[in-house]
């Protein structure tokens, strides 16, 4: 893949973005426009590494993933919590790739789970969380103590992401439909500052709901993403912004006054 160079369009002007990287004063985001061959290859071992979809964590996301590891055969464990363990098709999405995957439950016994969690989530290469509850999932991680662990295993340079409550999992907050009538704010954990919302184009309460919650500082800004839409994260710093989808959007919304600006992130297509 070429090098090219992001140029993203703000309400506040446009920046051009060189070889390496900069910061955009008004919002404090980093984008580095990398080339996809450095992406492929891994961050440095012990390198701070999440890729999150808004939709849609499917073979070409998995396919990222597993170049991020830098491994050629990398175990990639599926973490469905959200989704009471649900496997969902993440087994037929691996189907085909060079990767070893699993899936290890929460809803576990004694004498089944035969490993403690740091063995077991410790022991791969990347870690995808599943959609689901992502307050039921907040619950479960932390009073199993898998937060701990999965904070441990980012600062080890095991790749993490996911979609949905997948992706928001790891953001400070964000908006999450776990709780009834309404979108509400479900606190997360932690490991990229900010906000997030998921499933920014198909489900209809998404877009203004954020907007408000952000421009009336109830949330923090952060990122929104589109289905099959996501951003690759060094640490806390965008390093990528991918998309399988040509009309897949990113968005960073920050917050000018009491209004939510939204500035469109440009993506570069995975398959």
């Amino acid at each position: 893949m070429k090098r090219r160079e992001f140029v993203v369009a703000s309400a506040l002007g446009s920046f051009g973005l060189g070889s390496r990287q900069m910061t955009l004063d008004h919002s404090s985001l980093r984008v580095d426009a990398l080339t996809g061959a450095a992406d492929e290859r891994g961050a440095r071992a012990g390198t701070r590494k999440i890729l999150i979809a808004g939709g849609g964590f499917n073979k070409p996301f998995i396919r990222y993933m597993a170049q991020l590891t830098g491994k050629s055969r990398p175990k990639i464990m599926y973490l469905p919590t959200a989704s009471a363990d649900k496997p969902g098709t993440f087994l037929q999405s691996c189907e085909g790739l060079d990767v070893e995957p699993s899936i290890q439950n929460s809803f576990i016994s004694s004498y089944r789970q035969t490993q403690t969690w740091e063995e077991a989530l410790l022991s791969v290469d990347a870690i995808v969380a599943s959609g689901g509850n992502t307050l039921n999932q907040q619950v479960i991680w932390k009073a199993q103590g898998i937060d701990l662990i999965l904070r441990k295993a980012w600062d080890q340079g095991i790749v993490l992401g996911g979609a949905s409550a997948g992706s928001l999992c790891w953001f400070e907050e964000g908006t999450t439909d776990s709780r009834p009538k309404e979108l509400s704010i479900v606190q997360c954990l932690g490991f990229i500052k900010g906000s997030h919302s998921p499933h920014y184009d198909r489900e209809a309460p998404r877009r203004p709901t954020y907007l408000k919650m952000v421009g009336a500082g109830e949330l923090k800004p952060g990122y929104a993403c589109h289905n099959d839409a996501g951003i690759y994260f060094e640490d806390n710093v965008v390093k990528r912004v991918v998309h399988t989808r040509a009309d897949a959007k990113v968005f960073h919304v920050t917050r000018v006054g009491n209004q939510a600006v939204e500035t469109e992130l440009p993506a570069e297509m995975i398959d």
